[in-house]
């Protein structure tokens, strides 16, 4: 799936700057990990153009979204942070926001629905916060928000449709293009947007000709649905290997679908095989552990959706996956 490659659309027109970008990394300097791109030796071989893997899966929650979280509850005034706070996930956003509340202090509150698997689910009650399992979608746990939100005077932390969500994903882009000047194409994980939509910002700003393509599963993916649709659209959310990219977008999107509609060049969709896939490629040429959501841009690569024509960095979002399920991926040839 193509996507208009619009930053011929001008930065003035796009609801979060690049400079939103560079101000969120000096704000999470030293709270979170500025996490390593090492290369990939059997990547490379495969692709014939040099690799890098981008490893969020060093951050302290496991994931890349601590980045934004964390961004978000410090640029809260302090009476925003004291009121507590509360959020929707898929569960790595959730564990994200309980690690930030419990630096600063105060109550979170993390809407989860039954999908979610439980491992998720228990991290977030380790790291203190209350967790409220409603219905079977996101939309359900974005529901319970909004009554928090009303009931409680709670502070709302949205997981990726929020400026301040989005600005502290891309700082992930920002070290990219640091750290790889002539990158010429990033893998990002798509789901809600905040990520690949704060990746692609960045990105653009300082390496206009890089391709940034994000990758999703074939099952239930809301924001290539939406980008197919030129709106915001709902669709049915399903089990799936990348469960952390599961959800919809929300009808009433304000930030990442235009985001990623401005931004990103294509993208690629993969089946749970596929999937399943790029967990065995991270666990036995890698050496990394990784879930579903993070291995997919591995898949896109040695699955053949996707092809390189100089070096390529590829975002592996998170480790949080059940163990029992890895090993069982890891043993088979198919899910």
């Amino acid at each position: 799936m193509s996507c208009p490659s619009a930053i011929a659309a001008g930065p003035a027109t796009l609801p979060v700057s690049p400079a939103e970008v560079e101000v969120a990394a000096r704000r999470i300097a030293g709270r979170v990990v500025r996490t390593p791109l090492v290369a990939s030796a059997a990547l490379s071989r495969a692709s014939g153009h040099p690799v890098f893997l981008k490893l969020e899966t060093r951050q302290p929650i496991g994931a890349f979204k601590l980045r934004g979280a964390m961004n978000a509850v410090l640029a809260l005034d302090e009476a925003a942070r004291r009121r507590g706070l509360v959020t929707a996930s898929t569960g790595n956003h959730g564990r994200a926001l309980a690690h930030a509340a419990r630096e600063a202090g105060v109550p979170a509150v993390v809407c989860m629905s039954a999908l979610v698997p439980a491992n998720k689910v228990e991290a977030v009650h380790a790291l203190g916060a209350e967790v409220r399992i409603v219905g079977r979608s996101q939309d359900d746990a974005q529901a319970e928000v909004e009554r928090l939100v009303s009931a409680r005077g709670l502070t709302a932390i949205p997981p990726f449709d929020h400026p301040d969500v989005i600005a502290g994903q891309g700082t992930i882009g920002l070290e990219i293009v640091e750290d790889l000047p002539e990158v010429s194409a990033v893998l990002v994980p798509l789901s809600g947007g905040g990520l690949a939509g704060g990746v692609a910002l960045a990105v653009k700003a300082l390496r206009p000709s890089a391709r940034v393509i994000g990758i999703s599963m074939a099952r239930g993916a809301a924001m290539a649905a939406s980008l197919r649709a030129g709106h915001p659209v709902e669709v049915v959310e399903e089990d799936t290997l990348a469960d952390s990219l599961g959800g919809g977008i929300g009808l009433s999107n304000r930030y990442s679908f235009a985001l990623c509609r401005a931004l990103l060049d294509e993208v690629v969709l993969l089946t749970e095989d596929e999937i399943a896939a790029g967990i065995r490629h991270a666990a036995e040429a890698e050496g990394e552990v990784v879930e579903g959501a993070g291995a997919v841009g591995i898949a896109a690569l040695i699955g053949g959706k996707v092809s390189l024509d100089g070096p390529a960095a590829l975002i592996l979002s998170g480790r949080n996956i059940d163990e029992t399920l890895h090993r069982r991926i890891v043993k088979e040839t198919a899910v």
